[in-house]
């Protein structure tokens, strides 16, 4: 069964095997994310666990993935590997962010080497973000992220990196990051301009994932009625805040994954 076929009919977070070394240079998955040339450059150096420098002084942040794993400060080790590395710079998008920074997907010019944020993922070193609007690019990223966390590979080792539900303390040790969630679904509900999803029966202690009306349309089309997700499994990726209890707020389709279906 090919990657976009399982991914059709598993969710966007579908799964397959596959992974490979940093720099390796066997066919990559993620063609799907083959945007247009924005440049190129050597890396020079790890500004944060997003970030990293080029030789020409211009900085860059890795679209598509997240790094979870450890604390904030230890983060940047995953992209030690790439410093000396000649890149090339692809992107949806060839304007900066407001401190300057492009995001873009690294991929190396080796003939069929596959970009970074592909190896990332499939080594377990990062989980899917979620921010990638184009569909293609979006589900071979999600497929490389399942087959990690399948085969339990690198950060995915770890049970502690999806949070459950039922530890709403857990949860909260993760405000201000990105973070995955995963359990069932309770009551849905509608307040205002906002739905709830609530995963416990106590707003100010459980998580809940927040979804705007606006968006609702979106996750319909895709599959997904925030009204059918009551005693369903899913799994939600996003930036923890904390409102009474933990919240994650979605603003993209990607962040809601059906478990199981």
């Amino acid at each position: 069964m090919t990657a976009r076929l399982f991914c059709t009919r598993n969710s966007l977070l579908g799964a397959m095997l596959c992974g490979m070394l940093f720099g390796a240079t066997a066919p990559s998955l993620a063609a799907g994310c083959e945007f247009d040339i924005q440049g190129e450059g050597v890396v020079s150096a790890v500004v944060d666990a997003r970030t990293l420098r080029l030789e020409d002084g211009r900085e860059v942040r890795l679209a598509g993935v997240e790094i979870v794993a450890g604390e904030p400060k230890d983060r940047k080790s995953v992209f030690t590997a790439l410093i000396g590395r000649h890149m090339i710079l692809r992107g949806e998008r060839d304007d900066p962010d407001r401190y300057g920074r492009q995001s873009v997907f690294l991929y190396y010019p080796e003939p069929s080497a596959g970009s970074a944020q592909h190896d990332l993922l499939a080594r377990g070193e990062a989980i899917a973000s979620a921010d990638i609007v184009d569909k293609a690019c979006a589900t071979e990223l999600a497929a490389a992220e399942a087959a990690a966390r399948q085969t339990r590979r690198g950060t995915w080792a770890n049970s502690s990196v999806v949070k459950n539900v039922q530890n709403p303390g857990d949860i909260l040790t993760r405000v201000g990051q990105f973070a995955v969630v995963e359990g069932k679904v309770v009551s849905v509900r509608h307040a205002g301009g906002t739905v709830y999803v609530n995963f416990g029966r106590r707003w100010t202690r459980d998580f809940a994932a927040t979804i705007s009306r606006r968006m609702v349309p979106y996750l319909e089309a895709a599959g997904i009625a925030p009204s059918s997700l009551e005693n369903r499994r899913v799994r939600i990726r996003g930036w923890v805040e904390r409102r009474g209890g933990p919240r994650i707020n979605v603003l993209r389709v990607g962040q809601i994954e059906l478990i199981g279906d």
